[in-house]
């Protein structure tokens, strides 16, 4: 009977480590010891049969080793080395070629050298790696970052890498251009930034990914603070790249047409990356190298105007100032040109004469006209210079349109005015009111758009006024009050009861509580003491505190939301993009439209033609609204994003809320998620004479040097219990087993079953309560006070308070309900009853997680992944949308599609009822621009004459257009009011 030693990869608890050994004694005449690190067998079972036992659990076993081979010419060669391994009895698998050979197995690096030796032939000589840095281009969301990941891990030549949406640090044999033409060949593009070769010393540099990591295996804990690391250098160069991030306040913008004008321009400065221009907000942000310098200049040789926007404070100051000067200046202009506009329309409707028949008329109306010359050049000014503007780039916009209308009446009156003898009677009509009343209601809608606008941003606004101006500083033990941008890191702060927190920072000195639900949505006030974290923005109530200031500037939490909520309203979902390529082409279209119409009047009209050809022509330019088609969107974007903002939902992307409105099936993990992620003594079983408080005692004041992470369930539960922690001797612990103290000279074990066993401890009179609690789901740890068992502790993770009735609210949206995790089914199970969750899949590591949310995709389902945002980083990406949950500093805010700012399920309903809502009114907007453009050109052509006789009147037609953007605008703020329903 052979032994082994075999070491384990990915077994986390003594669960797995049991759930093994119960595998592998299923074997013939074998027999087990297996703690989370190795597994000690005794065996007849051929070492490829262990293997495979342990693998189709799903953890790893044994070492793997992939060296570079020399001197090996021929197929001969190959089977020959080939034929020597498969002979070893410490070989599990072999795979060898002329260049390299796999083992995997119990023999070392070493050892795989000297039989190779052996055989007459050598190990060459590794090729040094070497750090390659490249810019990156064309990752919009965490799915791309996971596709160039998952390529790069699939390459042996590649040991490391670190890879952002913007830049990859990857440690290869390969060449540069490989590298690039393997990350090109996914549809990204890649620049060689600088090659440097690794150094080892370099303690700042980032932790990176490795792909293959097969001379260690590193325990639990280790794994999960690498993983911690490679997240928070991830999280640095997101906040890099975010700082590549310039936004620019926009001018002279007034439809769809504009955008795409604007995004071209930008886009051919060199340098420029990504553009996105939001019409609502009047605002373009760039990610790019190019300078703010260049891309003004390109706005403004386009026909518009940029100017950067150096922080939110100073934007929201100039753009609360330009909107209150635009706003003014509608209303001017449109009172002015409705004072001339409203008498002319009734002079005309009550009855008076709008014929030149004669030389007074004719010098009445001239006069008349040259005040309507006035109005054009004054009030209407800006539709005509930009009309210019846009005829010298080659392209047309609304201001187009509405300058050819009101030109064009006012032309037509101008000319029968001065030569009324070049038309016949029934022609000589004037239509002076028709331009100075077009001009008024066009102006006066663009002034009830923009109220309405500057409604949309409110929810940037309230969390801009979260930020005190000022902050109580301790300079020299005195306390004083400085402005907000005084504030550098490291200076001690003093928060007042009351007070508003202005930085980010740690607590060094006092307890409070602090508000913090106007963040993340959380109503009951958080208790801060000594090391915790505040955040700026959030409220002190009745303490006073001393923290050391942390993160300042645009480094806080609050400055980052802000970042990503104004990100997420300059984005564009795929309705969007529809309406945008409908919009580039709307206004030629119309004009087109209009030149027909004109002529068909023209050819085929009564008479007189050229009066119907006139006003035909001037309604279809007028009625054409390719402002509302480009407000639709946008404007549902910006308030959908700031409404989620204000329920603790931070969402990256637009694109992400239609596709979560579409979602059939959330997935869950466990740990942090459905539960509090954070193990507690639940229960406590004493036998003999001990009481609960000395158990505990005991228990936490051997454990309370560990580094468990139930240790510190047993440490919290005493200092809950106010319970005395006593001083610790001769501990020992014993790997998969427990641990072994001494306690005021009393001996004390602490562990499983197999610890006292070993002990020779009997433990039947606990088997009933073991059997009860593990049903349970909770871990049963025993305790032995001086060789006779004294108690059993319950140590669970408790379902958080909201969960159950949140999950309750996902099913009766009709969602399908799914608990993903790596828990035993027993575990498992026992949560998914507390919480009413059907469907449980158990047992799956963090790297099998992605590939059961893609089975899932397969059976059609659309998934919505919630998790941490680390160890759920695969799923994530792979779902259709990722839901991180995250604490406010969590590193989830840098990589998940939606943050939800509070620990709670009801987060997950919130965000994907506020996407419904927010395409819901998407649709609403695109289909009320559609239909009116679709009936108002066709009405305003004349296709109802034959049967009314009548045509729609120009003024009609532009009060029309004016309703249509207010329309949508006031559809969109109605998103405003929008509350989840529980």
């Amino acid at each position: 009977m052979a032994e082994y030693t075999l070491p384990l990869q990915r077994v986390r608890c003594m669960n797995c480590a049991n759930k093994i050994k119960t595998a592998l004694e299923t074997l013939a005449e074998t027999h087990a010891e297996v703690n989370t690190e190795r597994a000690q067998i005794r065996s007849q079972a051929p070492l490829a049969e262990l293997f495979m036992t342990i693998e189709s659990l799903g953890y790893g076993v044994g070492q793997q080793h992939t060296l570079p081979l020399t001197g090996l010419s021929c197929g001969r060669c190959v089977a020959k080395v080939q034929t020597a391994f498969e002979a070893n009895p410490r070989v599990n698998q072999v795979t060898v070629s002329k260049s390299e050979i796999t083992v995997s197995g119990l023999l070392s690096a070493q050892e795989i050298g000297q039989e190779i030796e052996a055989l007459g032939y050598a190990i060459a000589e590794p090729k040094v790696p070497q750090l390659i840095d490249l810019a990156l281009s064309g990752l919009n969301c965490g799915k791309c970052v996971a596709k160039v990941e998952k390529a790069l891990s699939e390459d042996v030549a590649i040991s490391e890498f670190t890879v952002t949406k913007t830049s990859a640090q990857i440690t290869t044999e390969l060449a540069s251009e490989q590298v690039i033409a393997l990350i090109e060949a996914l549809g990204f593009k890649a620049s060689l930034s600088e090659t440097v070769m690794p150094d080892d010393n370099d303690a700042n540099a980032p932790s990176p990914q490795t792909a293959n990591s097969h001379e260690r295996v590193l325990p639990s804990e280790d794994i999960a603070l690498t993983e911690h690391s490679v997240t928070e250098a991830s999280t640095g160069s997101e906040l890099e790249a975010q700082a590549n991030h310039l936004q620019f306040m926009l001018s002279g913008m007034t439809c769809a047409s504009c955008v795409a004008s604007v995004e071209q321009a930008i886009q051919s400065v060199a340098g420029v990356e990504h553009v996105k221009v939001n019409l609502a907000e009047r605002t373009a942000l760039v990610s790019g190298s190019a300078s703010a310098e260049a891309i003004s200049q390109a706005v403004d040789a386009a026909g518009y105007g940029a100017e950067l926007s150096q922080d939110e404070q100073t934007r929201r100051a100039r753009q609360q100032e330009d909107q209150q000067a635009s706003y003014q200046t509608h209303i001017r202009n449109a009172l002015i040109a409705l004072a001339l506009g409203v008498p002319l329309m009734a002079w005309g409707v009550f009855g008076g004469s709008m014929m030149i028949d004669s030389a007074t008329s004719q010098v009445a109306w001239g006069v008349v006209g040259l005040l309507t010359l006035t109005l054009l050049v004054t009030s209407g000014r800006h539709f005509f210079v930009n009309a210019y503007k846009s005829l010298r780039h080659r392209r047309a916009t609304m201001d187009t349109l509405v300058a050819l209308g009101t030109g064009a009446a006012w032309l037509y009156s101008t000319i029968v005015v001065l030569f009324p003898d070049w038309f016949p009677g029934q022609a000589r009509h004037v239509y002076y009111e028709a331009s100075a009343m077009i001009i008024g209601l066009i102006t006066l809608g663009h002034a009830i758009e923009a109220k309405a606008r500057s409604r949309t941003s409110q929810a940037i606004e309230r969390l801009l006024d979260l930020q005190p101006q000022t902050a109580v500083i301790i300079h020299n033990g005195e306390e004083i009050e400085v402005p907000l941008e005084q504030v550098e890191k490291g200076m001690q702060v003093r928060l007042r009861p009351g007070a508003k927190v202005p930085v980010d920072g740690i607590v060094e000195q006092g307890e409070s509580y602090i508000d913090e639900s106007m963040l993340t949505g959380e109503p009951l006030a958080v208790s801060k003491a000594q090391s915790d974290t505040v955040h700026a923005g959030t409220i002190n109530q009745n303490g006073s505190l001393i923290f050391r200031a942390e993160q300042i500037g645009n480094n806080t939490m609050l400055a980052r939301i802000i970042q990503l909520v104004r990100q997420a309203q300059s984005s564009k979902p795929a309705l969007a993009r529809l309406a945008d390529s409908i919009s580039a082409v709307f206004v030629p279209v119309v004009m087109l439209i209009a030149v027909v119409t004109a002529i068909l009047w023209y050819i085929f009209g009564p008479e007189p033609s050229a009066m119907y050809m006139l006003v035909t022509a001037t309604t279809v330019l007028i009625i054409a609204c390719p402002c509302a088609l480009g407000l639709a969107t946008p404007m549902s974007v910006t308030v959908g994003v700031g409404r989620a903002a204000e329920y603790g939902v931070l969402i990256r992307d637009a694109e992400a809320m239609q596709v979560a409105a579409k979602v059939d099936t959330v997935v869950l993990d466990k740990t942090g998620t459905i539960t509090e992620g954070k193990p507690k003594v639940t229960e406590t079983l004493t036998y003999g004479d001990f009481s609960t408080s000395q158990l505990l005692t005991m228990a936490a004041s051997l454990e309370q040097q560990s580094e468990h992470p139930l240790a510190k369930a047993f440490v919290d539960a005493a200092k809950l219990a106010d319970v005395p922690l006593h001083q610790q001797t001769s501990f020992k612990a014993i790997p998969g087993k427990g641990i072994r103290g001494h306690i005021d000279n009393n001996e004390v074990l602490l562990g499983n079953a197999l610890l006292l066993s070993q002990y020779g401890i009997a433990t039947e009179q606990a088997q009933a309560d073991n059997a009860r609690l593990a049903q349970t789901g909770a871990t049963v740890v025993y305790c032995a006070v001086n060789q006779t068992l004294a108690g059993l502790f319950a140590i669970s993770d408790p379902l958080r308070e909201d969960s159950a009735e949140a999950i309750a609210r996902l099913k009766k949206m009709g969602l399908n309900v799914v608990m993903l995790t790596g828990d035993t089914e027993l575990t498992a199970r026992a949560i998914a009853n507390q919480a009413n969750i059907d469907e449980v899949i158990a047992g799956v590591l963090p790297d099998g997680k992605a590939d059961l949310v893609a089975k899932l995709q397969q059976h059609g389902h659309r998934i919505a992944m919630v998790g941490d945002g680390i160890n759920d980083a695969p799923a994530l990406a792979q779902a259709e949308v990722g839901l991180a949950m995250g604490g406010g500093s969590d590193v989830a805010i840098e990589s998940a599609q939606f943050t939800l700012m509070r620990h709670s399920i009801h987060g997950v309903a919130d965000a994907l009822q506020l996407s419904h809502a927010t395409l819901k009114n998407m649709k609403q907007n695109l289909f009320g621009a559609f239909v009116y453009n679709s009936l108002g050109i066709p009405i305003a052509a004349g296709v109802l004459f034959p049967f009314t006789g009548t045509l729609l009147s120009p003024v009609v037609a532009g009060a029309a257009m004016a309703l249509s953007s207010i329309t949508v605008v006031s559809n969109a703020n109605r998103l405003r009011l929008f509350k989840p329903r529980r």
